[in-house]
């Protein structure tokens, strides 16, 4: 096993941690490790929101989550030897759950107050599904007669930006931040039109946890540091479900080192993490092996991560798949908007799970959670893309095919739900 370079305590403050941890990116955010390319080390990671979720059967702690706070981040992590242009290689050996210190996952549907998530016009209220965690599988007393294997996996991970390559995100993103408020209805992702969830989310000390800077160093950094909400050129918080035991990923190199950072590890998650805080979530720990390829950028013809899968389960064969168009609910038309499509299908599979006796939510979490494959099936036929999402039917523990729909409803409960105000 390799050595543990960076360690967490999940019962302390992220501000209190034995390594210091960071949550925004900045690239004079001091590395917290140095290793030589070819070097192996084990990563313990925070939940994402720094232990705010609990293990209950409130959801008041998933309206009131602060959001400025996310994610919290391991690292940064400096290979010797890393320079700009090229790319830094990370193999990851091991995942897996803190045993011990944190044996439970949870999921969240975000309040439209507080975040949103990808159907929050049609679930504006705060819910919570705590999961129990079997070695490499799954169960939830919020949603029962489900049991399966997770494939675990950070879902951020990346290098640091440079001044240049941060400034052009703080730009680009405030740009599109101020055409949605001049012209809410410019924004064609979404098909609701509504100013919640925000479209971006621009620079904030609030909050702003910056590793082992401090003083005025870490307020001014803390200015310009960029959220880790979005995946960008240098990985962050892509949520890729695929990225798992045996995946090899190539980073583009910004500064001197490379400055690698991770969190957010998901036991499970569906394709598009479509509830936000979809993912079964978790604490855990990385063991991976860092390497360095000179000059990669320009050698690969890439600059955006590249990524080889690993093979380790789950090895799903059947699905029930649900097909969306970019029509939206109320019969808008959109133009090969992949987003409408998806949010299609997403919703016909709700109304489909629903028959079988789940709540909207609990259907909603299970296509966050499981480890549902989503499509981009068709982008050319105008004017509509198609978009497909395969539940597999092994995950549950009864019949879930058409064929067993008649007769199959039953009471199966629900998640933990609010619907009180913000902050009540």
């Amino acid at each position: 096993m390799p050595e543990t370079k960076i360690s967490v305590d999940t019962e302390s403050d992220p501000t209190e941690q034995p390594v210091p941890v960071h949550n925004r990116w900045h690239p004079d955010v001091p590395a917290t490790v140095s290793v030589d390319p070819g070097d192996s080390l084990r990563v313990e990671c925070l939940d994402w929101t720094g232990g705010q979720i609990k293990n209950d059967d409130d959801a008041n702690d998933v309206r009131d989550v602060n959001l400025n706070q996310v994610h919290y981040l391991s690292g940064p992590i400096e290979v010797n030897g890393a320079e700009p242009g090229d790319l830094l290689v990370m193999d990851i050996l091991d995942i897996g759950v803190l045993n011990q210190r944190w044996e439970y996952g949870f999921t969240g549907i975000f309040s439209q107050q507080n975040g949103g998530g990808f159907l929050t016009d049609h679930y504006p209220d705060a819910a919570k599904a705590i999961w129990d965690l079997h070695g490499t599988k799954c169960t939830s007393r919020h949603i029962p007669d489900v049991r399966f294997e997770g494939k675990i996996h950070p879902g951020l991970v990346g290098t640091a930006p440079s001044h240049d390559l941060l400034e052009e995100w703080n730009e680009r993103e405030q740009d599109l931040i101020d055409r949605h408020e001049s012209d809410p209805g410019s924004i064609q992702n979404h098909p609701t039109k509504q100013e919640i969830p925000p479209v971006a989310n621009a620079p904030t000390t609030d909050g702003a946890v910056m590793g082992d800077m401090s003083g005025d160093e870490a307020e001014q950094a803390a200015e310009k540091g960029a959220r880790t909400v979005p995946p960008r050129e240098n990985g962050g918080n892509c949520d890729i479900k695929d990225l798992s035991l045996g995946t090899t990923v190539y980073f583009p190199v910004y500064v001197e080192g490379g400055k690698l950072s991770m969190g957010d590890i998901h036991f499970s998650q569906g394709d598009g993490e479509i509830t936000f805080c979809g993912a079964i979530e978790m604490a855990g720990y990385l063991d991976i092996e860092l390497d360095v390829v000179k000059d990669g950028v320009e050698k690969f013809g890439v600059d955006h991560p590249v990524f080889e899968p690993g093979h380790r389960g789950p090895d799903f064969s059947d699905y029930v798949v649900f097909e969306g168009y970019s029509v939206t609910e109320d019969g808008e038309q959109h133009y090969i908007d992949s987003h409408v499509a998806y949010r299609r299908a997403a919703l016909d599979a709700i109304d489909y799970l629903k028959q079988f006796g789940y709540t909207g939510e609990q259907a909603y979490m299970l296509l966050g959670t499981v480890p549902v494959e989503g499509r981009q099936s068709g982008v050319v036929d105008v004017p509509s893309a198609c978009s497909t999402l395969a539940v597999p039917k092994a995950v549950f523990e009864f019949d879930v095919s058409p064929a067993a729909l008649d007769g199959a409803g039953t009471d199966r409960g629900n998640v933990a739900v609010t619907d009180e105000p913000l902050g009540d």
